[in-house]
């Protein structure tokens, strides 16, 4: 009887086991950061990493995870470092760089930020990649400082027009709940008919980042600031200089990938066939159409 116990208790000993490697290596994967520099930006320590050589590309991250998490876990930096000068910066309100919880201290301060390191650096221009969150600081940043960007890349982002008011309704919710010490649902699960629904993963990822990673009043006061970003048409069609956009089949925004594809002048879109919001920057055709891009627009 005593054996036959033993036996039975064996798979539920290797679940847990396995369980906990997995969580280790979660928060591992979370928590270790590449060794880089800080600079001030207006008051606020940004974080940011400086690696290879050749004409320099500027890496923007998404909502709630670092530049570790969005570009250096899927391999862009490895690959992009062959052949160019990857920047990669934590955006302020996340991972190293500083947290203010006012959100005046937000929105077009985010895309400052872009050109304050690159002064920093004296850089003149550079190619401008940004992801989700990162792709709309971008997309103001170019609007703001065209005479600084070489290309602008959009990735897991696009154009959502400033009067959606579903879209801001929905963030005066989002804004509540981390407030309230909450974790929230991805922000793309709520930009109205039409969108994808974002995956259980997604949902699971999104939360635990929002609960346990992050100052969840510095994301609010970035949300409070987040209408800053927003984009006329007629700014839209002012980015003259080539564009990108990658977007995956099954993410919630491939609509506003898809408007910003029809209203600027020198885009192209490319679509990742059944990828969704969390799993394009790892497919293996979003990193070498970036690559393909960035190399056939070098400027010298």
């Amino acid at each position: 009887m005593k054996k036959r116990w033993l036996w039975a208790a064996i798979p539920a000993c290797v679940l847990a086991v396995g369980l906990l490697i997995g969580a280790a290596y979660v928060y591992y994967t979370i928590t270790h950061r590449a060794a880089g520099y800080t600079f001030d930006s207006n008051g606020v320590p940004i974080h940011y990493t400086d690696e290879g050589k050749g004409e320099p590309v500027l890496l923007l991250h998404g909502f709630a995870v670092q530049s570790d998490l969005n570009w250096r876990r899927p391999g862009i930096i490895d690959l992009l470092s062959k052949r160019f000068r990857v920047i990669s910066m934590d955006l302020r309100g996340h991972g190293l760089s500083g947290k203010p919880h006012e959100g005046n201290a937000y929105g077009v301060e985010m895309s400052k930020d872009v050109v304050r390191l690159m002064d920093h650096l004296h850089i003149q221009k550079a190619h401008i990649v940004g992801y989700s969150l990162g792709g709309f600081v971008a997309l103001k940043m170019a609007v703001l400082y065209p005479d600084r960007v070489i290309t602008l890349s959009a990735l897991g982002s696009g154009w959502e027009r400033p009067d959606r008011s579903a879209f801001l309704a929905m963030l005066e919710n989002f804004k509540k709940s981390l407030r309230a010490g909450k974790s929230v649902d991805p922000l793309i699960g709520g930009l109205g008919p039409g969108r994808k629904k974002p995956s259980i993963f997604n949902k699971w990822w999104i939360n635990l980042m929002t609960s346990f990673f992050n100052d969840p009043l510095a994301l609010a006061g970035m949300l409070d600031g987040l209408e800053q970003l927003a984009l006329s048409e007629d700014e839209v069609k002012s980015l003259t200089m080539p564009s990108l956009g990658i977007v995956g089949t099954e993410d919630p925004l491939r609509i506003g990938a898809e408007a910003l594809a029809k209203a600027a002048p020198d885009h192209t879109l490319i679509f990742v066939e059944g990828k969704d919001h969390l799993g394009t920057p790892f497919a293996e055709k979003t990193q070498r159409e970036l690559y393909r891009f960035l190399m056939a627009h070098r400027s010298r």
